[in-house]
């Protein structure tokens, strides 16, 4: 059964998407851990949370789109690629709104990252002129950027966690506090 949606509830979502966008240029275009930006967990949490969740995949997209107005730029397959990888967060998002609990949201956001590894370094491998296009310079590709996984994997578990943990904050907190006096 769908929920039922109303115009505030979009005007609601546009404003957590917005938001969300917001947040994500900001912590891609200042300095950060390599591979540790939180794009993928904010579309996974927009795809989960938001009562319109199509628009979700604007989140990533809109986040890549602006925030490499402010970036050196890479070759335009690449961030094609990159934005498509990190819209499979969102539909992931979308997704396990059918199970509660951390363990669904957790795999989904491993997943996204699997996802995003495979397929951006693909793309590094197939559109970029940094290595041969041959089955071993796509092994390269690859294993030069395994060091970059677990931070990605870690990265994206860590802003999941703060998204999701900030919501059940602003959901539950008020309660809390009200216990607590």
């Amino acid at each position: 059964m769908q929920p039922i949606r109303t115009r505030s509830d979009l005007w609601m979502d546009v404003a957590l998407v917005a938001f969300l966008i917001g947040f994500d240029v900001v912590a891609r275009v200042l300095p950060h851990a390599p591979g540790v930006w939180p794009v993928a967990a904010s579309a996974l949490f927009a795809g989960r949370m938001l009562r319109w969740p199509w628009l979700s995949l604007i989140v990533p997209v809109g986040a890549v789109a602006v925030s490499n107005v402010f970036m050196p730029g890479d070759h335009w397959a690449v961030l094609l690629t990159v934005a498509a990888a990190l819209c499979v967060p969102a539909l992931l998002g979308m997704l396990a709104r059918r199970w509660n609990g951390i363990a669904p949201t957790a795999a989904a956001m491993i997943a996204s990252s699997l996802v995003f590894f495979a397929a951006t370094n693909f793309a590094v491998w197939a559109f970029d002129t940094l290595y041969p296009q041959t089955l071993q310079g796509l092994v390269q590709c690859y294993v030069a950027a395994i060091p970059f996984l677990d931070r990605t994997i870690i990265g994206d578990l860590a802003w999941a966690g703060a998204f999701f943990g900030g919501a059940w904050l602003v959901q539950h907190g008020p309660a809390l506090a009200k216990r607590a006096l």
